[in-house]
């Protein structure tokens, strides 16, 4: 497979919102086939490294759902939406700020420790199952868009992922790909357990 021939074919199958701030790398030497680092608030690149070597062994539609799932990931992690834990922050910082101008060492630590405590949450909710199952969800929505039916793309997701942790050398999925998976077999079809809403 020729890294450059497949980052065009990929580019095109990514949605135009993906193109904006996300590249490709080929990257032979990392041991997963697709990884992308969380994105940071002041990074506004946001790279997707590929192992095209590991990548080649997975399908066409494997491949497709692989990178439109990472994309809805990327593009998923929100730093400045509007609720309260960004509105934490936001006074913690000011707050810091107008406690160092007063000399005031408790009130700067305690308005630090306020604004960690919040950024940590923001955190916690980007890595969280949730965030993972909406980005399987989004991903399968922008595959309609390509010609896959639902149950097709939550099949070739599902697939994607067993077959990647194969390939990767492990000897099973972990607890958030369990949960995801479980979840794709019941948009698939496959069973009529699903994960719960809460």
């Amino acid at each position: 497979m020729e890294p450059n021939v497949e980052i065009r074919r990929l580019l095109d199958v990514m949605p135009a919102s993906g193109r904006m701030n996300t590249k490709i790398i080929s990257k032979p030497e990392q041991s997963k086939l697709i990884d992308a680092a969380f994105p940071l608030p002041w990074k506004q690149e946001r790279p997707i490294y590929i192992n095209f070597d590991l990548w080649r062994r997975l399908t066409k539609p494997q491949r497709d759902l692989l990178l439109l799932r990472t994309i809805s990931w990327l593009s998923g992690v929100r730093w400045f939406k509007p609720d309260i834990y960004q509105g934490v922050v936001v006074a913690g910082i000011l707050g810091g700020f107008v406690e160092i101008l007063q000399g005031d060492a408790v009130g700067v630590v305690v308005s630090g420790g306020l604004s960690a405590i919040a950024l940590t949450r923001i955190w916690r909710t980007n890595n969280s199952q949730e965030s993972e199952i909406d980005a399987d969800i989004a991903a399968i929505k922008v595959a309609l868009r390509r010609g896959y039916s639902e149950t097709e793309a939550a099949e070739h997701l599902l697939s994607a992922i067993e077959t990647a942790a194969k390939i990767q050398g492990r000897s099973g999925l972990d607890f958030n790909e369990l949960i995801r998976c479980q979840n794709l077999r019941a948009i698939a079809g496959f069973s009529q357990v699903g994960i719960p809403k809460s």
